[in-house]
């Protein structure tokens, strides 16, 4: 009888030579084990002791012969053919045509070796940023820094905010991805650092360490078992984080880390929410005491006050207002005479 032809696959985001129990056991009773030199698994399954034979780069015809042929060359015969990082396109389809011409053709089966985990696809992203800022890349995305690149992050967080409201499922995933394509430029761009340099890990360790840090209702013992109550532990922490920092005098104390380059609405919701949660909704009584005399910006803060008590975003309802303003006007009815 015809051997065994075993095709095993593997992820090229899991570590070389990381395998299943099923794909080291296909391993450790084939008789041979074939592959390419150039592959990162064969290089992984040899350092583990397993010898590997060789198959030239041939097409996907050449190649399905090669291992049925050697399959067929003896009954006992198991062959274990090493999966390439591209899936090997087309071997399939040929391994399929080739088996069809033959009256006892081997058994051939699958066995996965490894499989992608959940956020798998963003080691590719990694992947694919290295390669556009390392030496034969993008010529645009090489000379680009931190500072070049802010106003694309402003722009992609806006278009991000825009497709979360607008409830398009293809559209969040496309925005929120080039939000995402802005942190791991920064990041990149941090590694070219000669003085200082930082890579993804060193983002996604720090972030992973603040949410474990702000969450010690999740991660430790704190008894916080509401949302309100969430909030108050979230800003004691937060005031713990900044005691603990050498900040300038003037960091603005409860207000330190809100961006004074917000725009004016989204700022002041900020502002709003962050001395509601802190308890000093006196300082924002004072702040909008002349809103009765006429000042409008007392007025304007005085509205950013009802609707946070409210549980309304500000900056959210106006621009949900803006948006179905903008539907009314439409293209057909917008006029061709400049306003202003």
């Amino acid at each position: 009888m015809p051997g065994r032809l075993t095709l095993l696959l593997s992820s090229p985001r899991v570590a070389a030579g990381v395998l299943t129990r099923d794909g080291w056991g296909a391993l450790e009773v084939a008789d041979l084990v074939a592959g390419r030199d150039d592959d990162p698994q064969v290089h992984g399954i040899r350092e583990a002791g397993m010898p590997v034979t060789h198959l030239p780069q041939e097409g996907p015809p050449e190649l399905a012969r090669a291992l049925v042929d050697r399959a067929c060359a003896d009954s006992a015969n198991q062959v274990v053919w090493i999966g390439s990082a591209d899936g090997d396109p087309g071997l399939t389809d040929a391994l399929a045509s080739e088996v069809s011409r033959l009256a006892n053709p081997p058994e051939i089966e699958v066995v996965l070796g490894s499989h992608d985990v959940q956020g798998a696809r963003l080691l590719d992203l990694v992947a694919v940023m290295d390669r556009l800022r390392s030496p034969g890349g993008c010529p645009w995305d090489a000379a680009q820094t931190h500072e070049s690149l802010v106003p694309y992050l402003i722009e992609e967080a806006h278009e991000a905010a825009e497709a979360l409201e607008s409830g398009d499922r293809q559209h969040m995933v496309e925005e929120l991805g080039d939000v995402l394509l802005q942190v791991a430029f920064h990041a990149r761009v941090g590694e070219d650092d000669g003085d200082d340099p930082f890579d993804i890990d060193d983002v996604a360790g720090g972030i992973v360490a603040k949410l474990v840090r702000r969450h010690p209702h999740v991660f430790a013992d704190d008894g916080a078992a509401s949302p309100e109550a969430v909030e108050v532990s979230w800003e004691a922490i937060k005031a713990r984080e900044r005691a603990g920092k050498r900040q300038p005098a003037d960091d603005g104390g409860l207000l330190h880390g809100i961006p004074v380059a917000m725009p004016p609405l989204a700022r002041a919701t900020k502002v709003v929410a962050r001395l509601q949660r802190s308890g000093r909704e006196d300082l924002l009584d004072a702040a909008t005491a002349s809103a009765g005399a006429g000042d409008p910006g007392a007025r304007l803060l005085a509205l950013v006050v009802e609707l946070k008590r409210a549980g309304v975003d500000p900056d959210a309802a106006l621009r949900s207002s803006l948006r179905a303003l903008t539907e009314r006007v439409g293209p057909s009815t917008a006029s061709a005479e400049p306003i202003g």
